[in-house]
């Protein structure tokens, strides 16, 4: 099985690891296990990836640049941010306002060129194989309901009604019905749901339209340049409430990196995420019960081959006792998992610089 390995460089314009260190380690690692590609960024020095970037051509693997769509960019661009259905901030609620991401606007031209932008004056001529086009949602439950009823600007409003769906009646909708405007006719395991107000349900899909009209762009735009185009999505059961529909976001993309993170209390998390869903609409009816076992898993690696292009699960492999707790028996169960679906990669995540030595010792041993 061939993997994927990411490094996670820093901000924009943050310090960064010396490229000889980061270097060595996936060396180090590549010896052990078949190392395919390094998603590596989003630090703007160029001598970094130039650096790093022989090292791995001699070395025969390809590397990307991690490059975030809707979060991020607002530290080194002028970006349009997104809004709820009201046309106001979205603000996360309580405890989740330091663990969520704050989103810019999906159909903003501004914040899609700022993102072309931003690859040309700092990494076109950094020699990298492709890009690794991350945050490309909406705002999940972490910044609770008005996250995941989004994005209310006036050209995302008019983009709703295009597709048939006026953004007032739905929040209009929303507040009368309270958490009964997520009471699910059906919640498969794969994410595909259906809601039982009509009018709830096309909301999702148009926004899920929305996104996938941007991403279509960005892949053009870097398929244009023959670069490699992958996306990092959230697992296909909690994707859809970010507007990530695996059959249409993938359409023009290479691969994807589903994140199937089963151990993770943060953002992303399936777990996490689902929790979410049921803390912020606690009346809802429909819901499944969720476990966080090799069921789980299973059901994940099976609902990603919806995706029109190679999928490459990503299993997280970082470790921090409060937000990560993850241990070499649950990388090679996890591991053990993909193989045995038929996948020819996998990714481990989300930074290999921060990845205990038994992680990889069990992925090593499988080999």
């Amino acid at each position: 099985m061939k993997y994927t390995l990411q490094v996670f460089t820093g901000s924009w314009h943050d310090a960064h690891e010396q490229p000889e260190k980061i270097l060595g380690r996936i060396t180090e690692i590549s010896r052990r296990i078949p190392v395919e590609r390094v998603i590596v960024g989003w630090n703007t020095d160029p001598s970094l990836y130039r650096t790093l970037g022989h090292g791995l051509r001699r070395a025969g693997i390809q590397m990307l640049l991690w490059l975030p769509v809707f979060t991020e960019v607002r530290e080194a661009a002028e970006t349009e941010e997104a809004l709820d259905l009201a046309g106001q901030r979205i603000v996360p609620p309580g405890k989740q306002a330091e663990e969520a991401f704050a989103f810019d606007c999906p159909s903003s031209r501004r914040n899609l060129q700022a993102v072309k932008a931003l690859f040309e004056k700092y990494f076109s001529d950094c020699g990298f194989d492709g890009v690794f086009l991350d945050r490309i949602r909406t705002q999940s439950f972490a910044a609770g309901v008005s996250g995941v009823l989004s994005c209310g600007c006036a050209r995302c409003r008019e983009m709703f009604r295009k597709k048939g769906v006026d953004t007032e009646t739905v929040l209009k909708r929303y507040r009368q019905q309270k958490d009964t405007f997520f009471d699910l006719a059906d919640y498969p395991m794969d994410g595909r749901f259906t809601l039982k107000d009509p009018l709830a349900q096309r909301f999702f899909e148009a926004k899920e339209e929305i996104v996938a009209e941007a991403a279509a762009e960005l892949c053009r735009y870097f398929k244009e340049k023959d670069l490699i185009v992958g996306l990092d999505l959230f697992a296909p059961l909690v994707s859809r409430f970010v507007g990530q529909n695996y059959t249409k976001i993938t359409e023009y993309a290479d691969f994807i990196k589903p994140m199937l993170y089963r151990r993770t209390e943060a953002p992303a998390g399936i777990g996490y995420e689902y929790v979410l869903f049921e803390q912020y609409a606690p009346g809802a009816q429909g819901r499944i019960r969720l476990t966080a076992g090799r069921e789980l898993l299973d059901s994940q690696l099976e609902a990603v081959r919806s995706a029109s292009c190679e999928v490459y699960p990503g299993i997280e492999l970082n470790y921090h006792k409060n937000l990560v707790r993850t241990d070499a028996d649950y990388v090679t169960d996890s591991l053990k998992a993909i193989r045995e679906h038929g996948f020819a990669g996998a990714a481990l995540c989300w930074n290999i610089m921060e990845v205990p030595d038994a992680h990889i010792d069990a992925a090593a041993a499988l080999e």
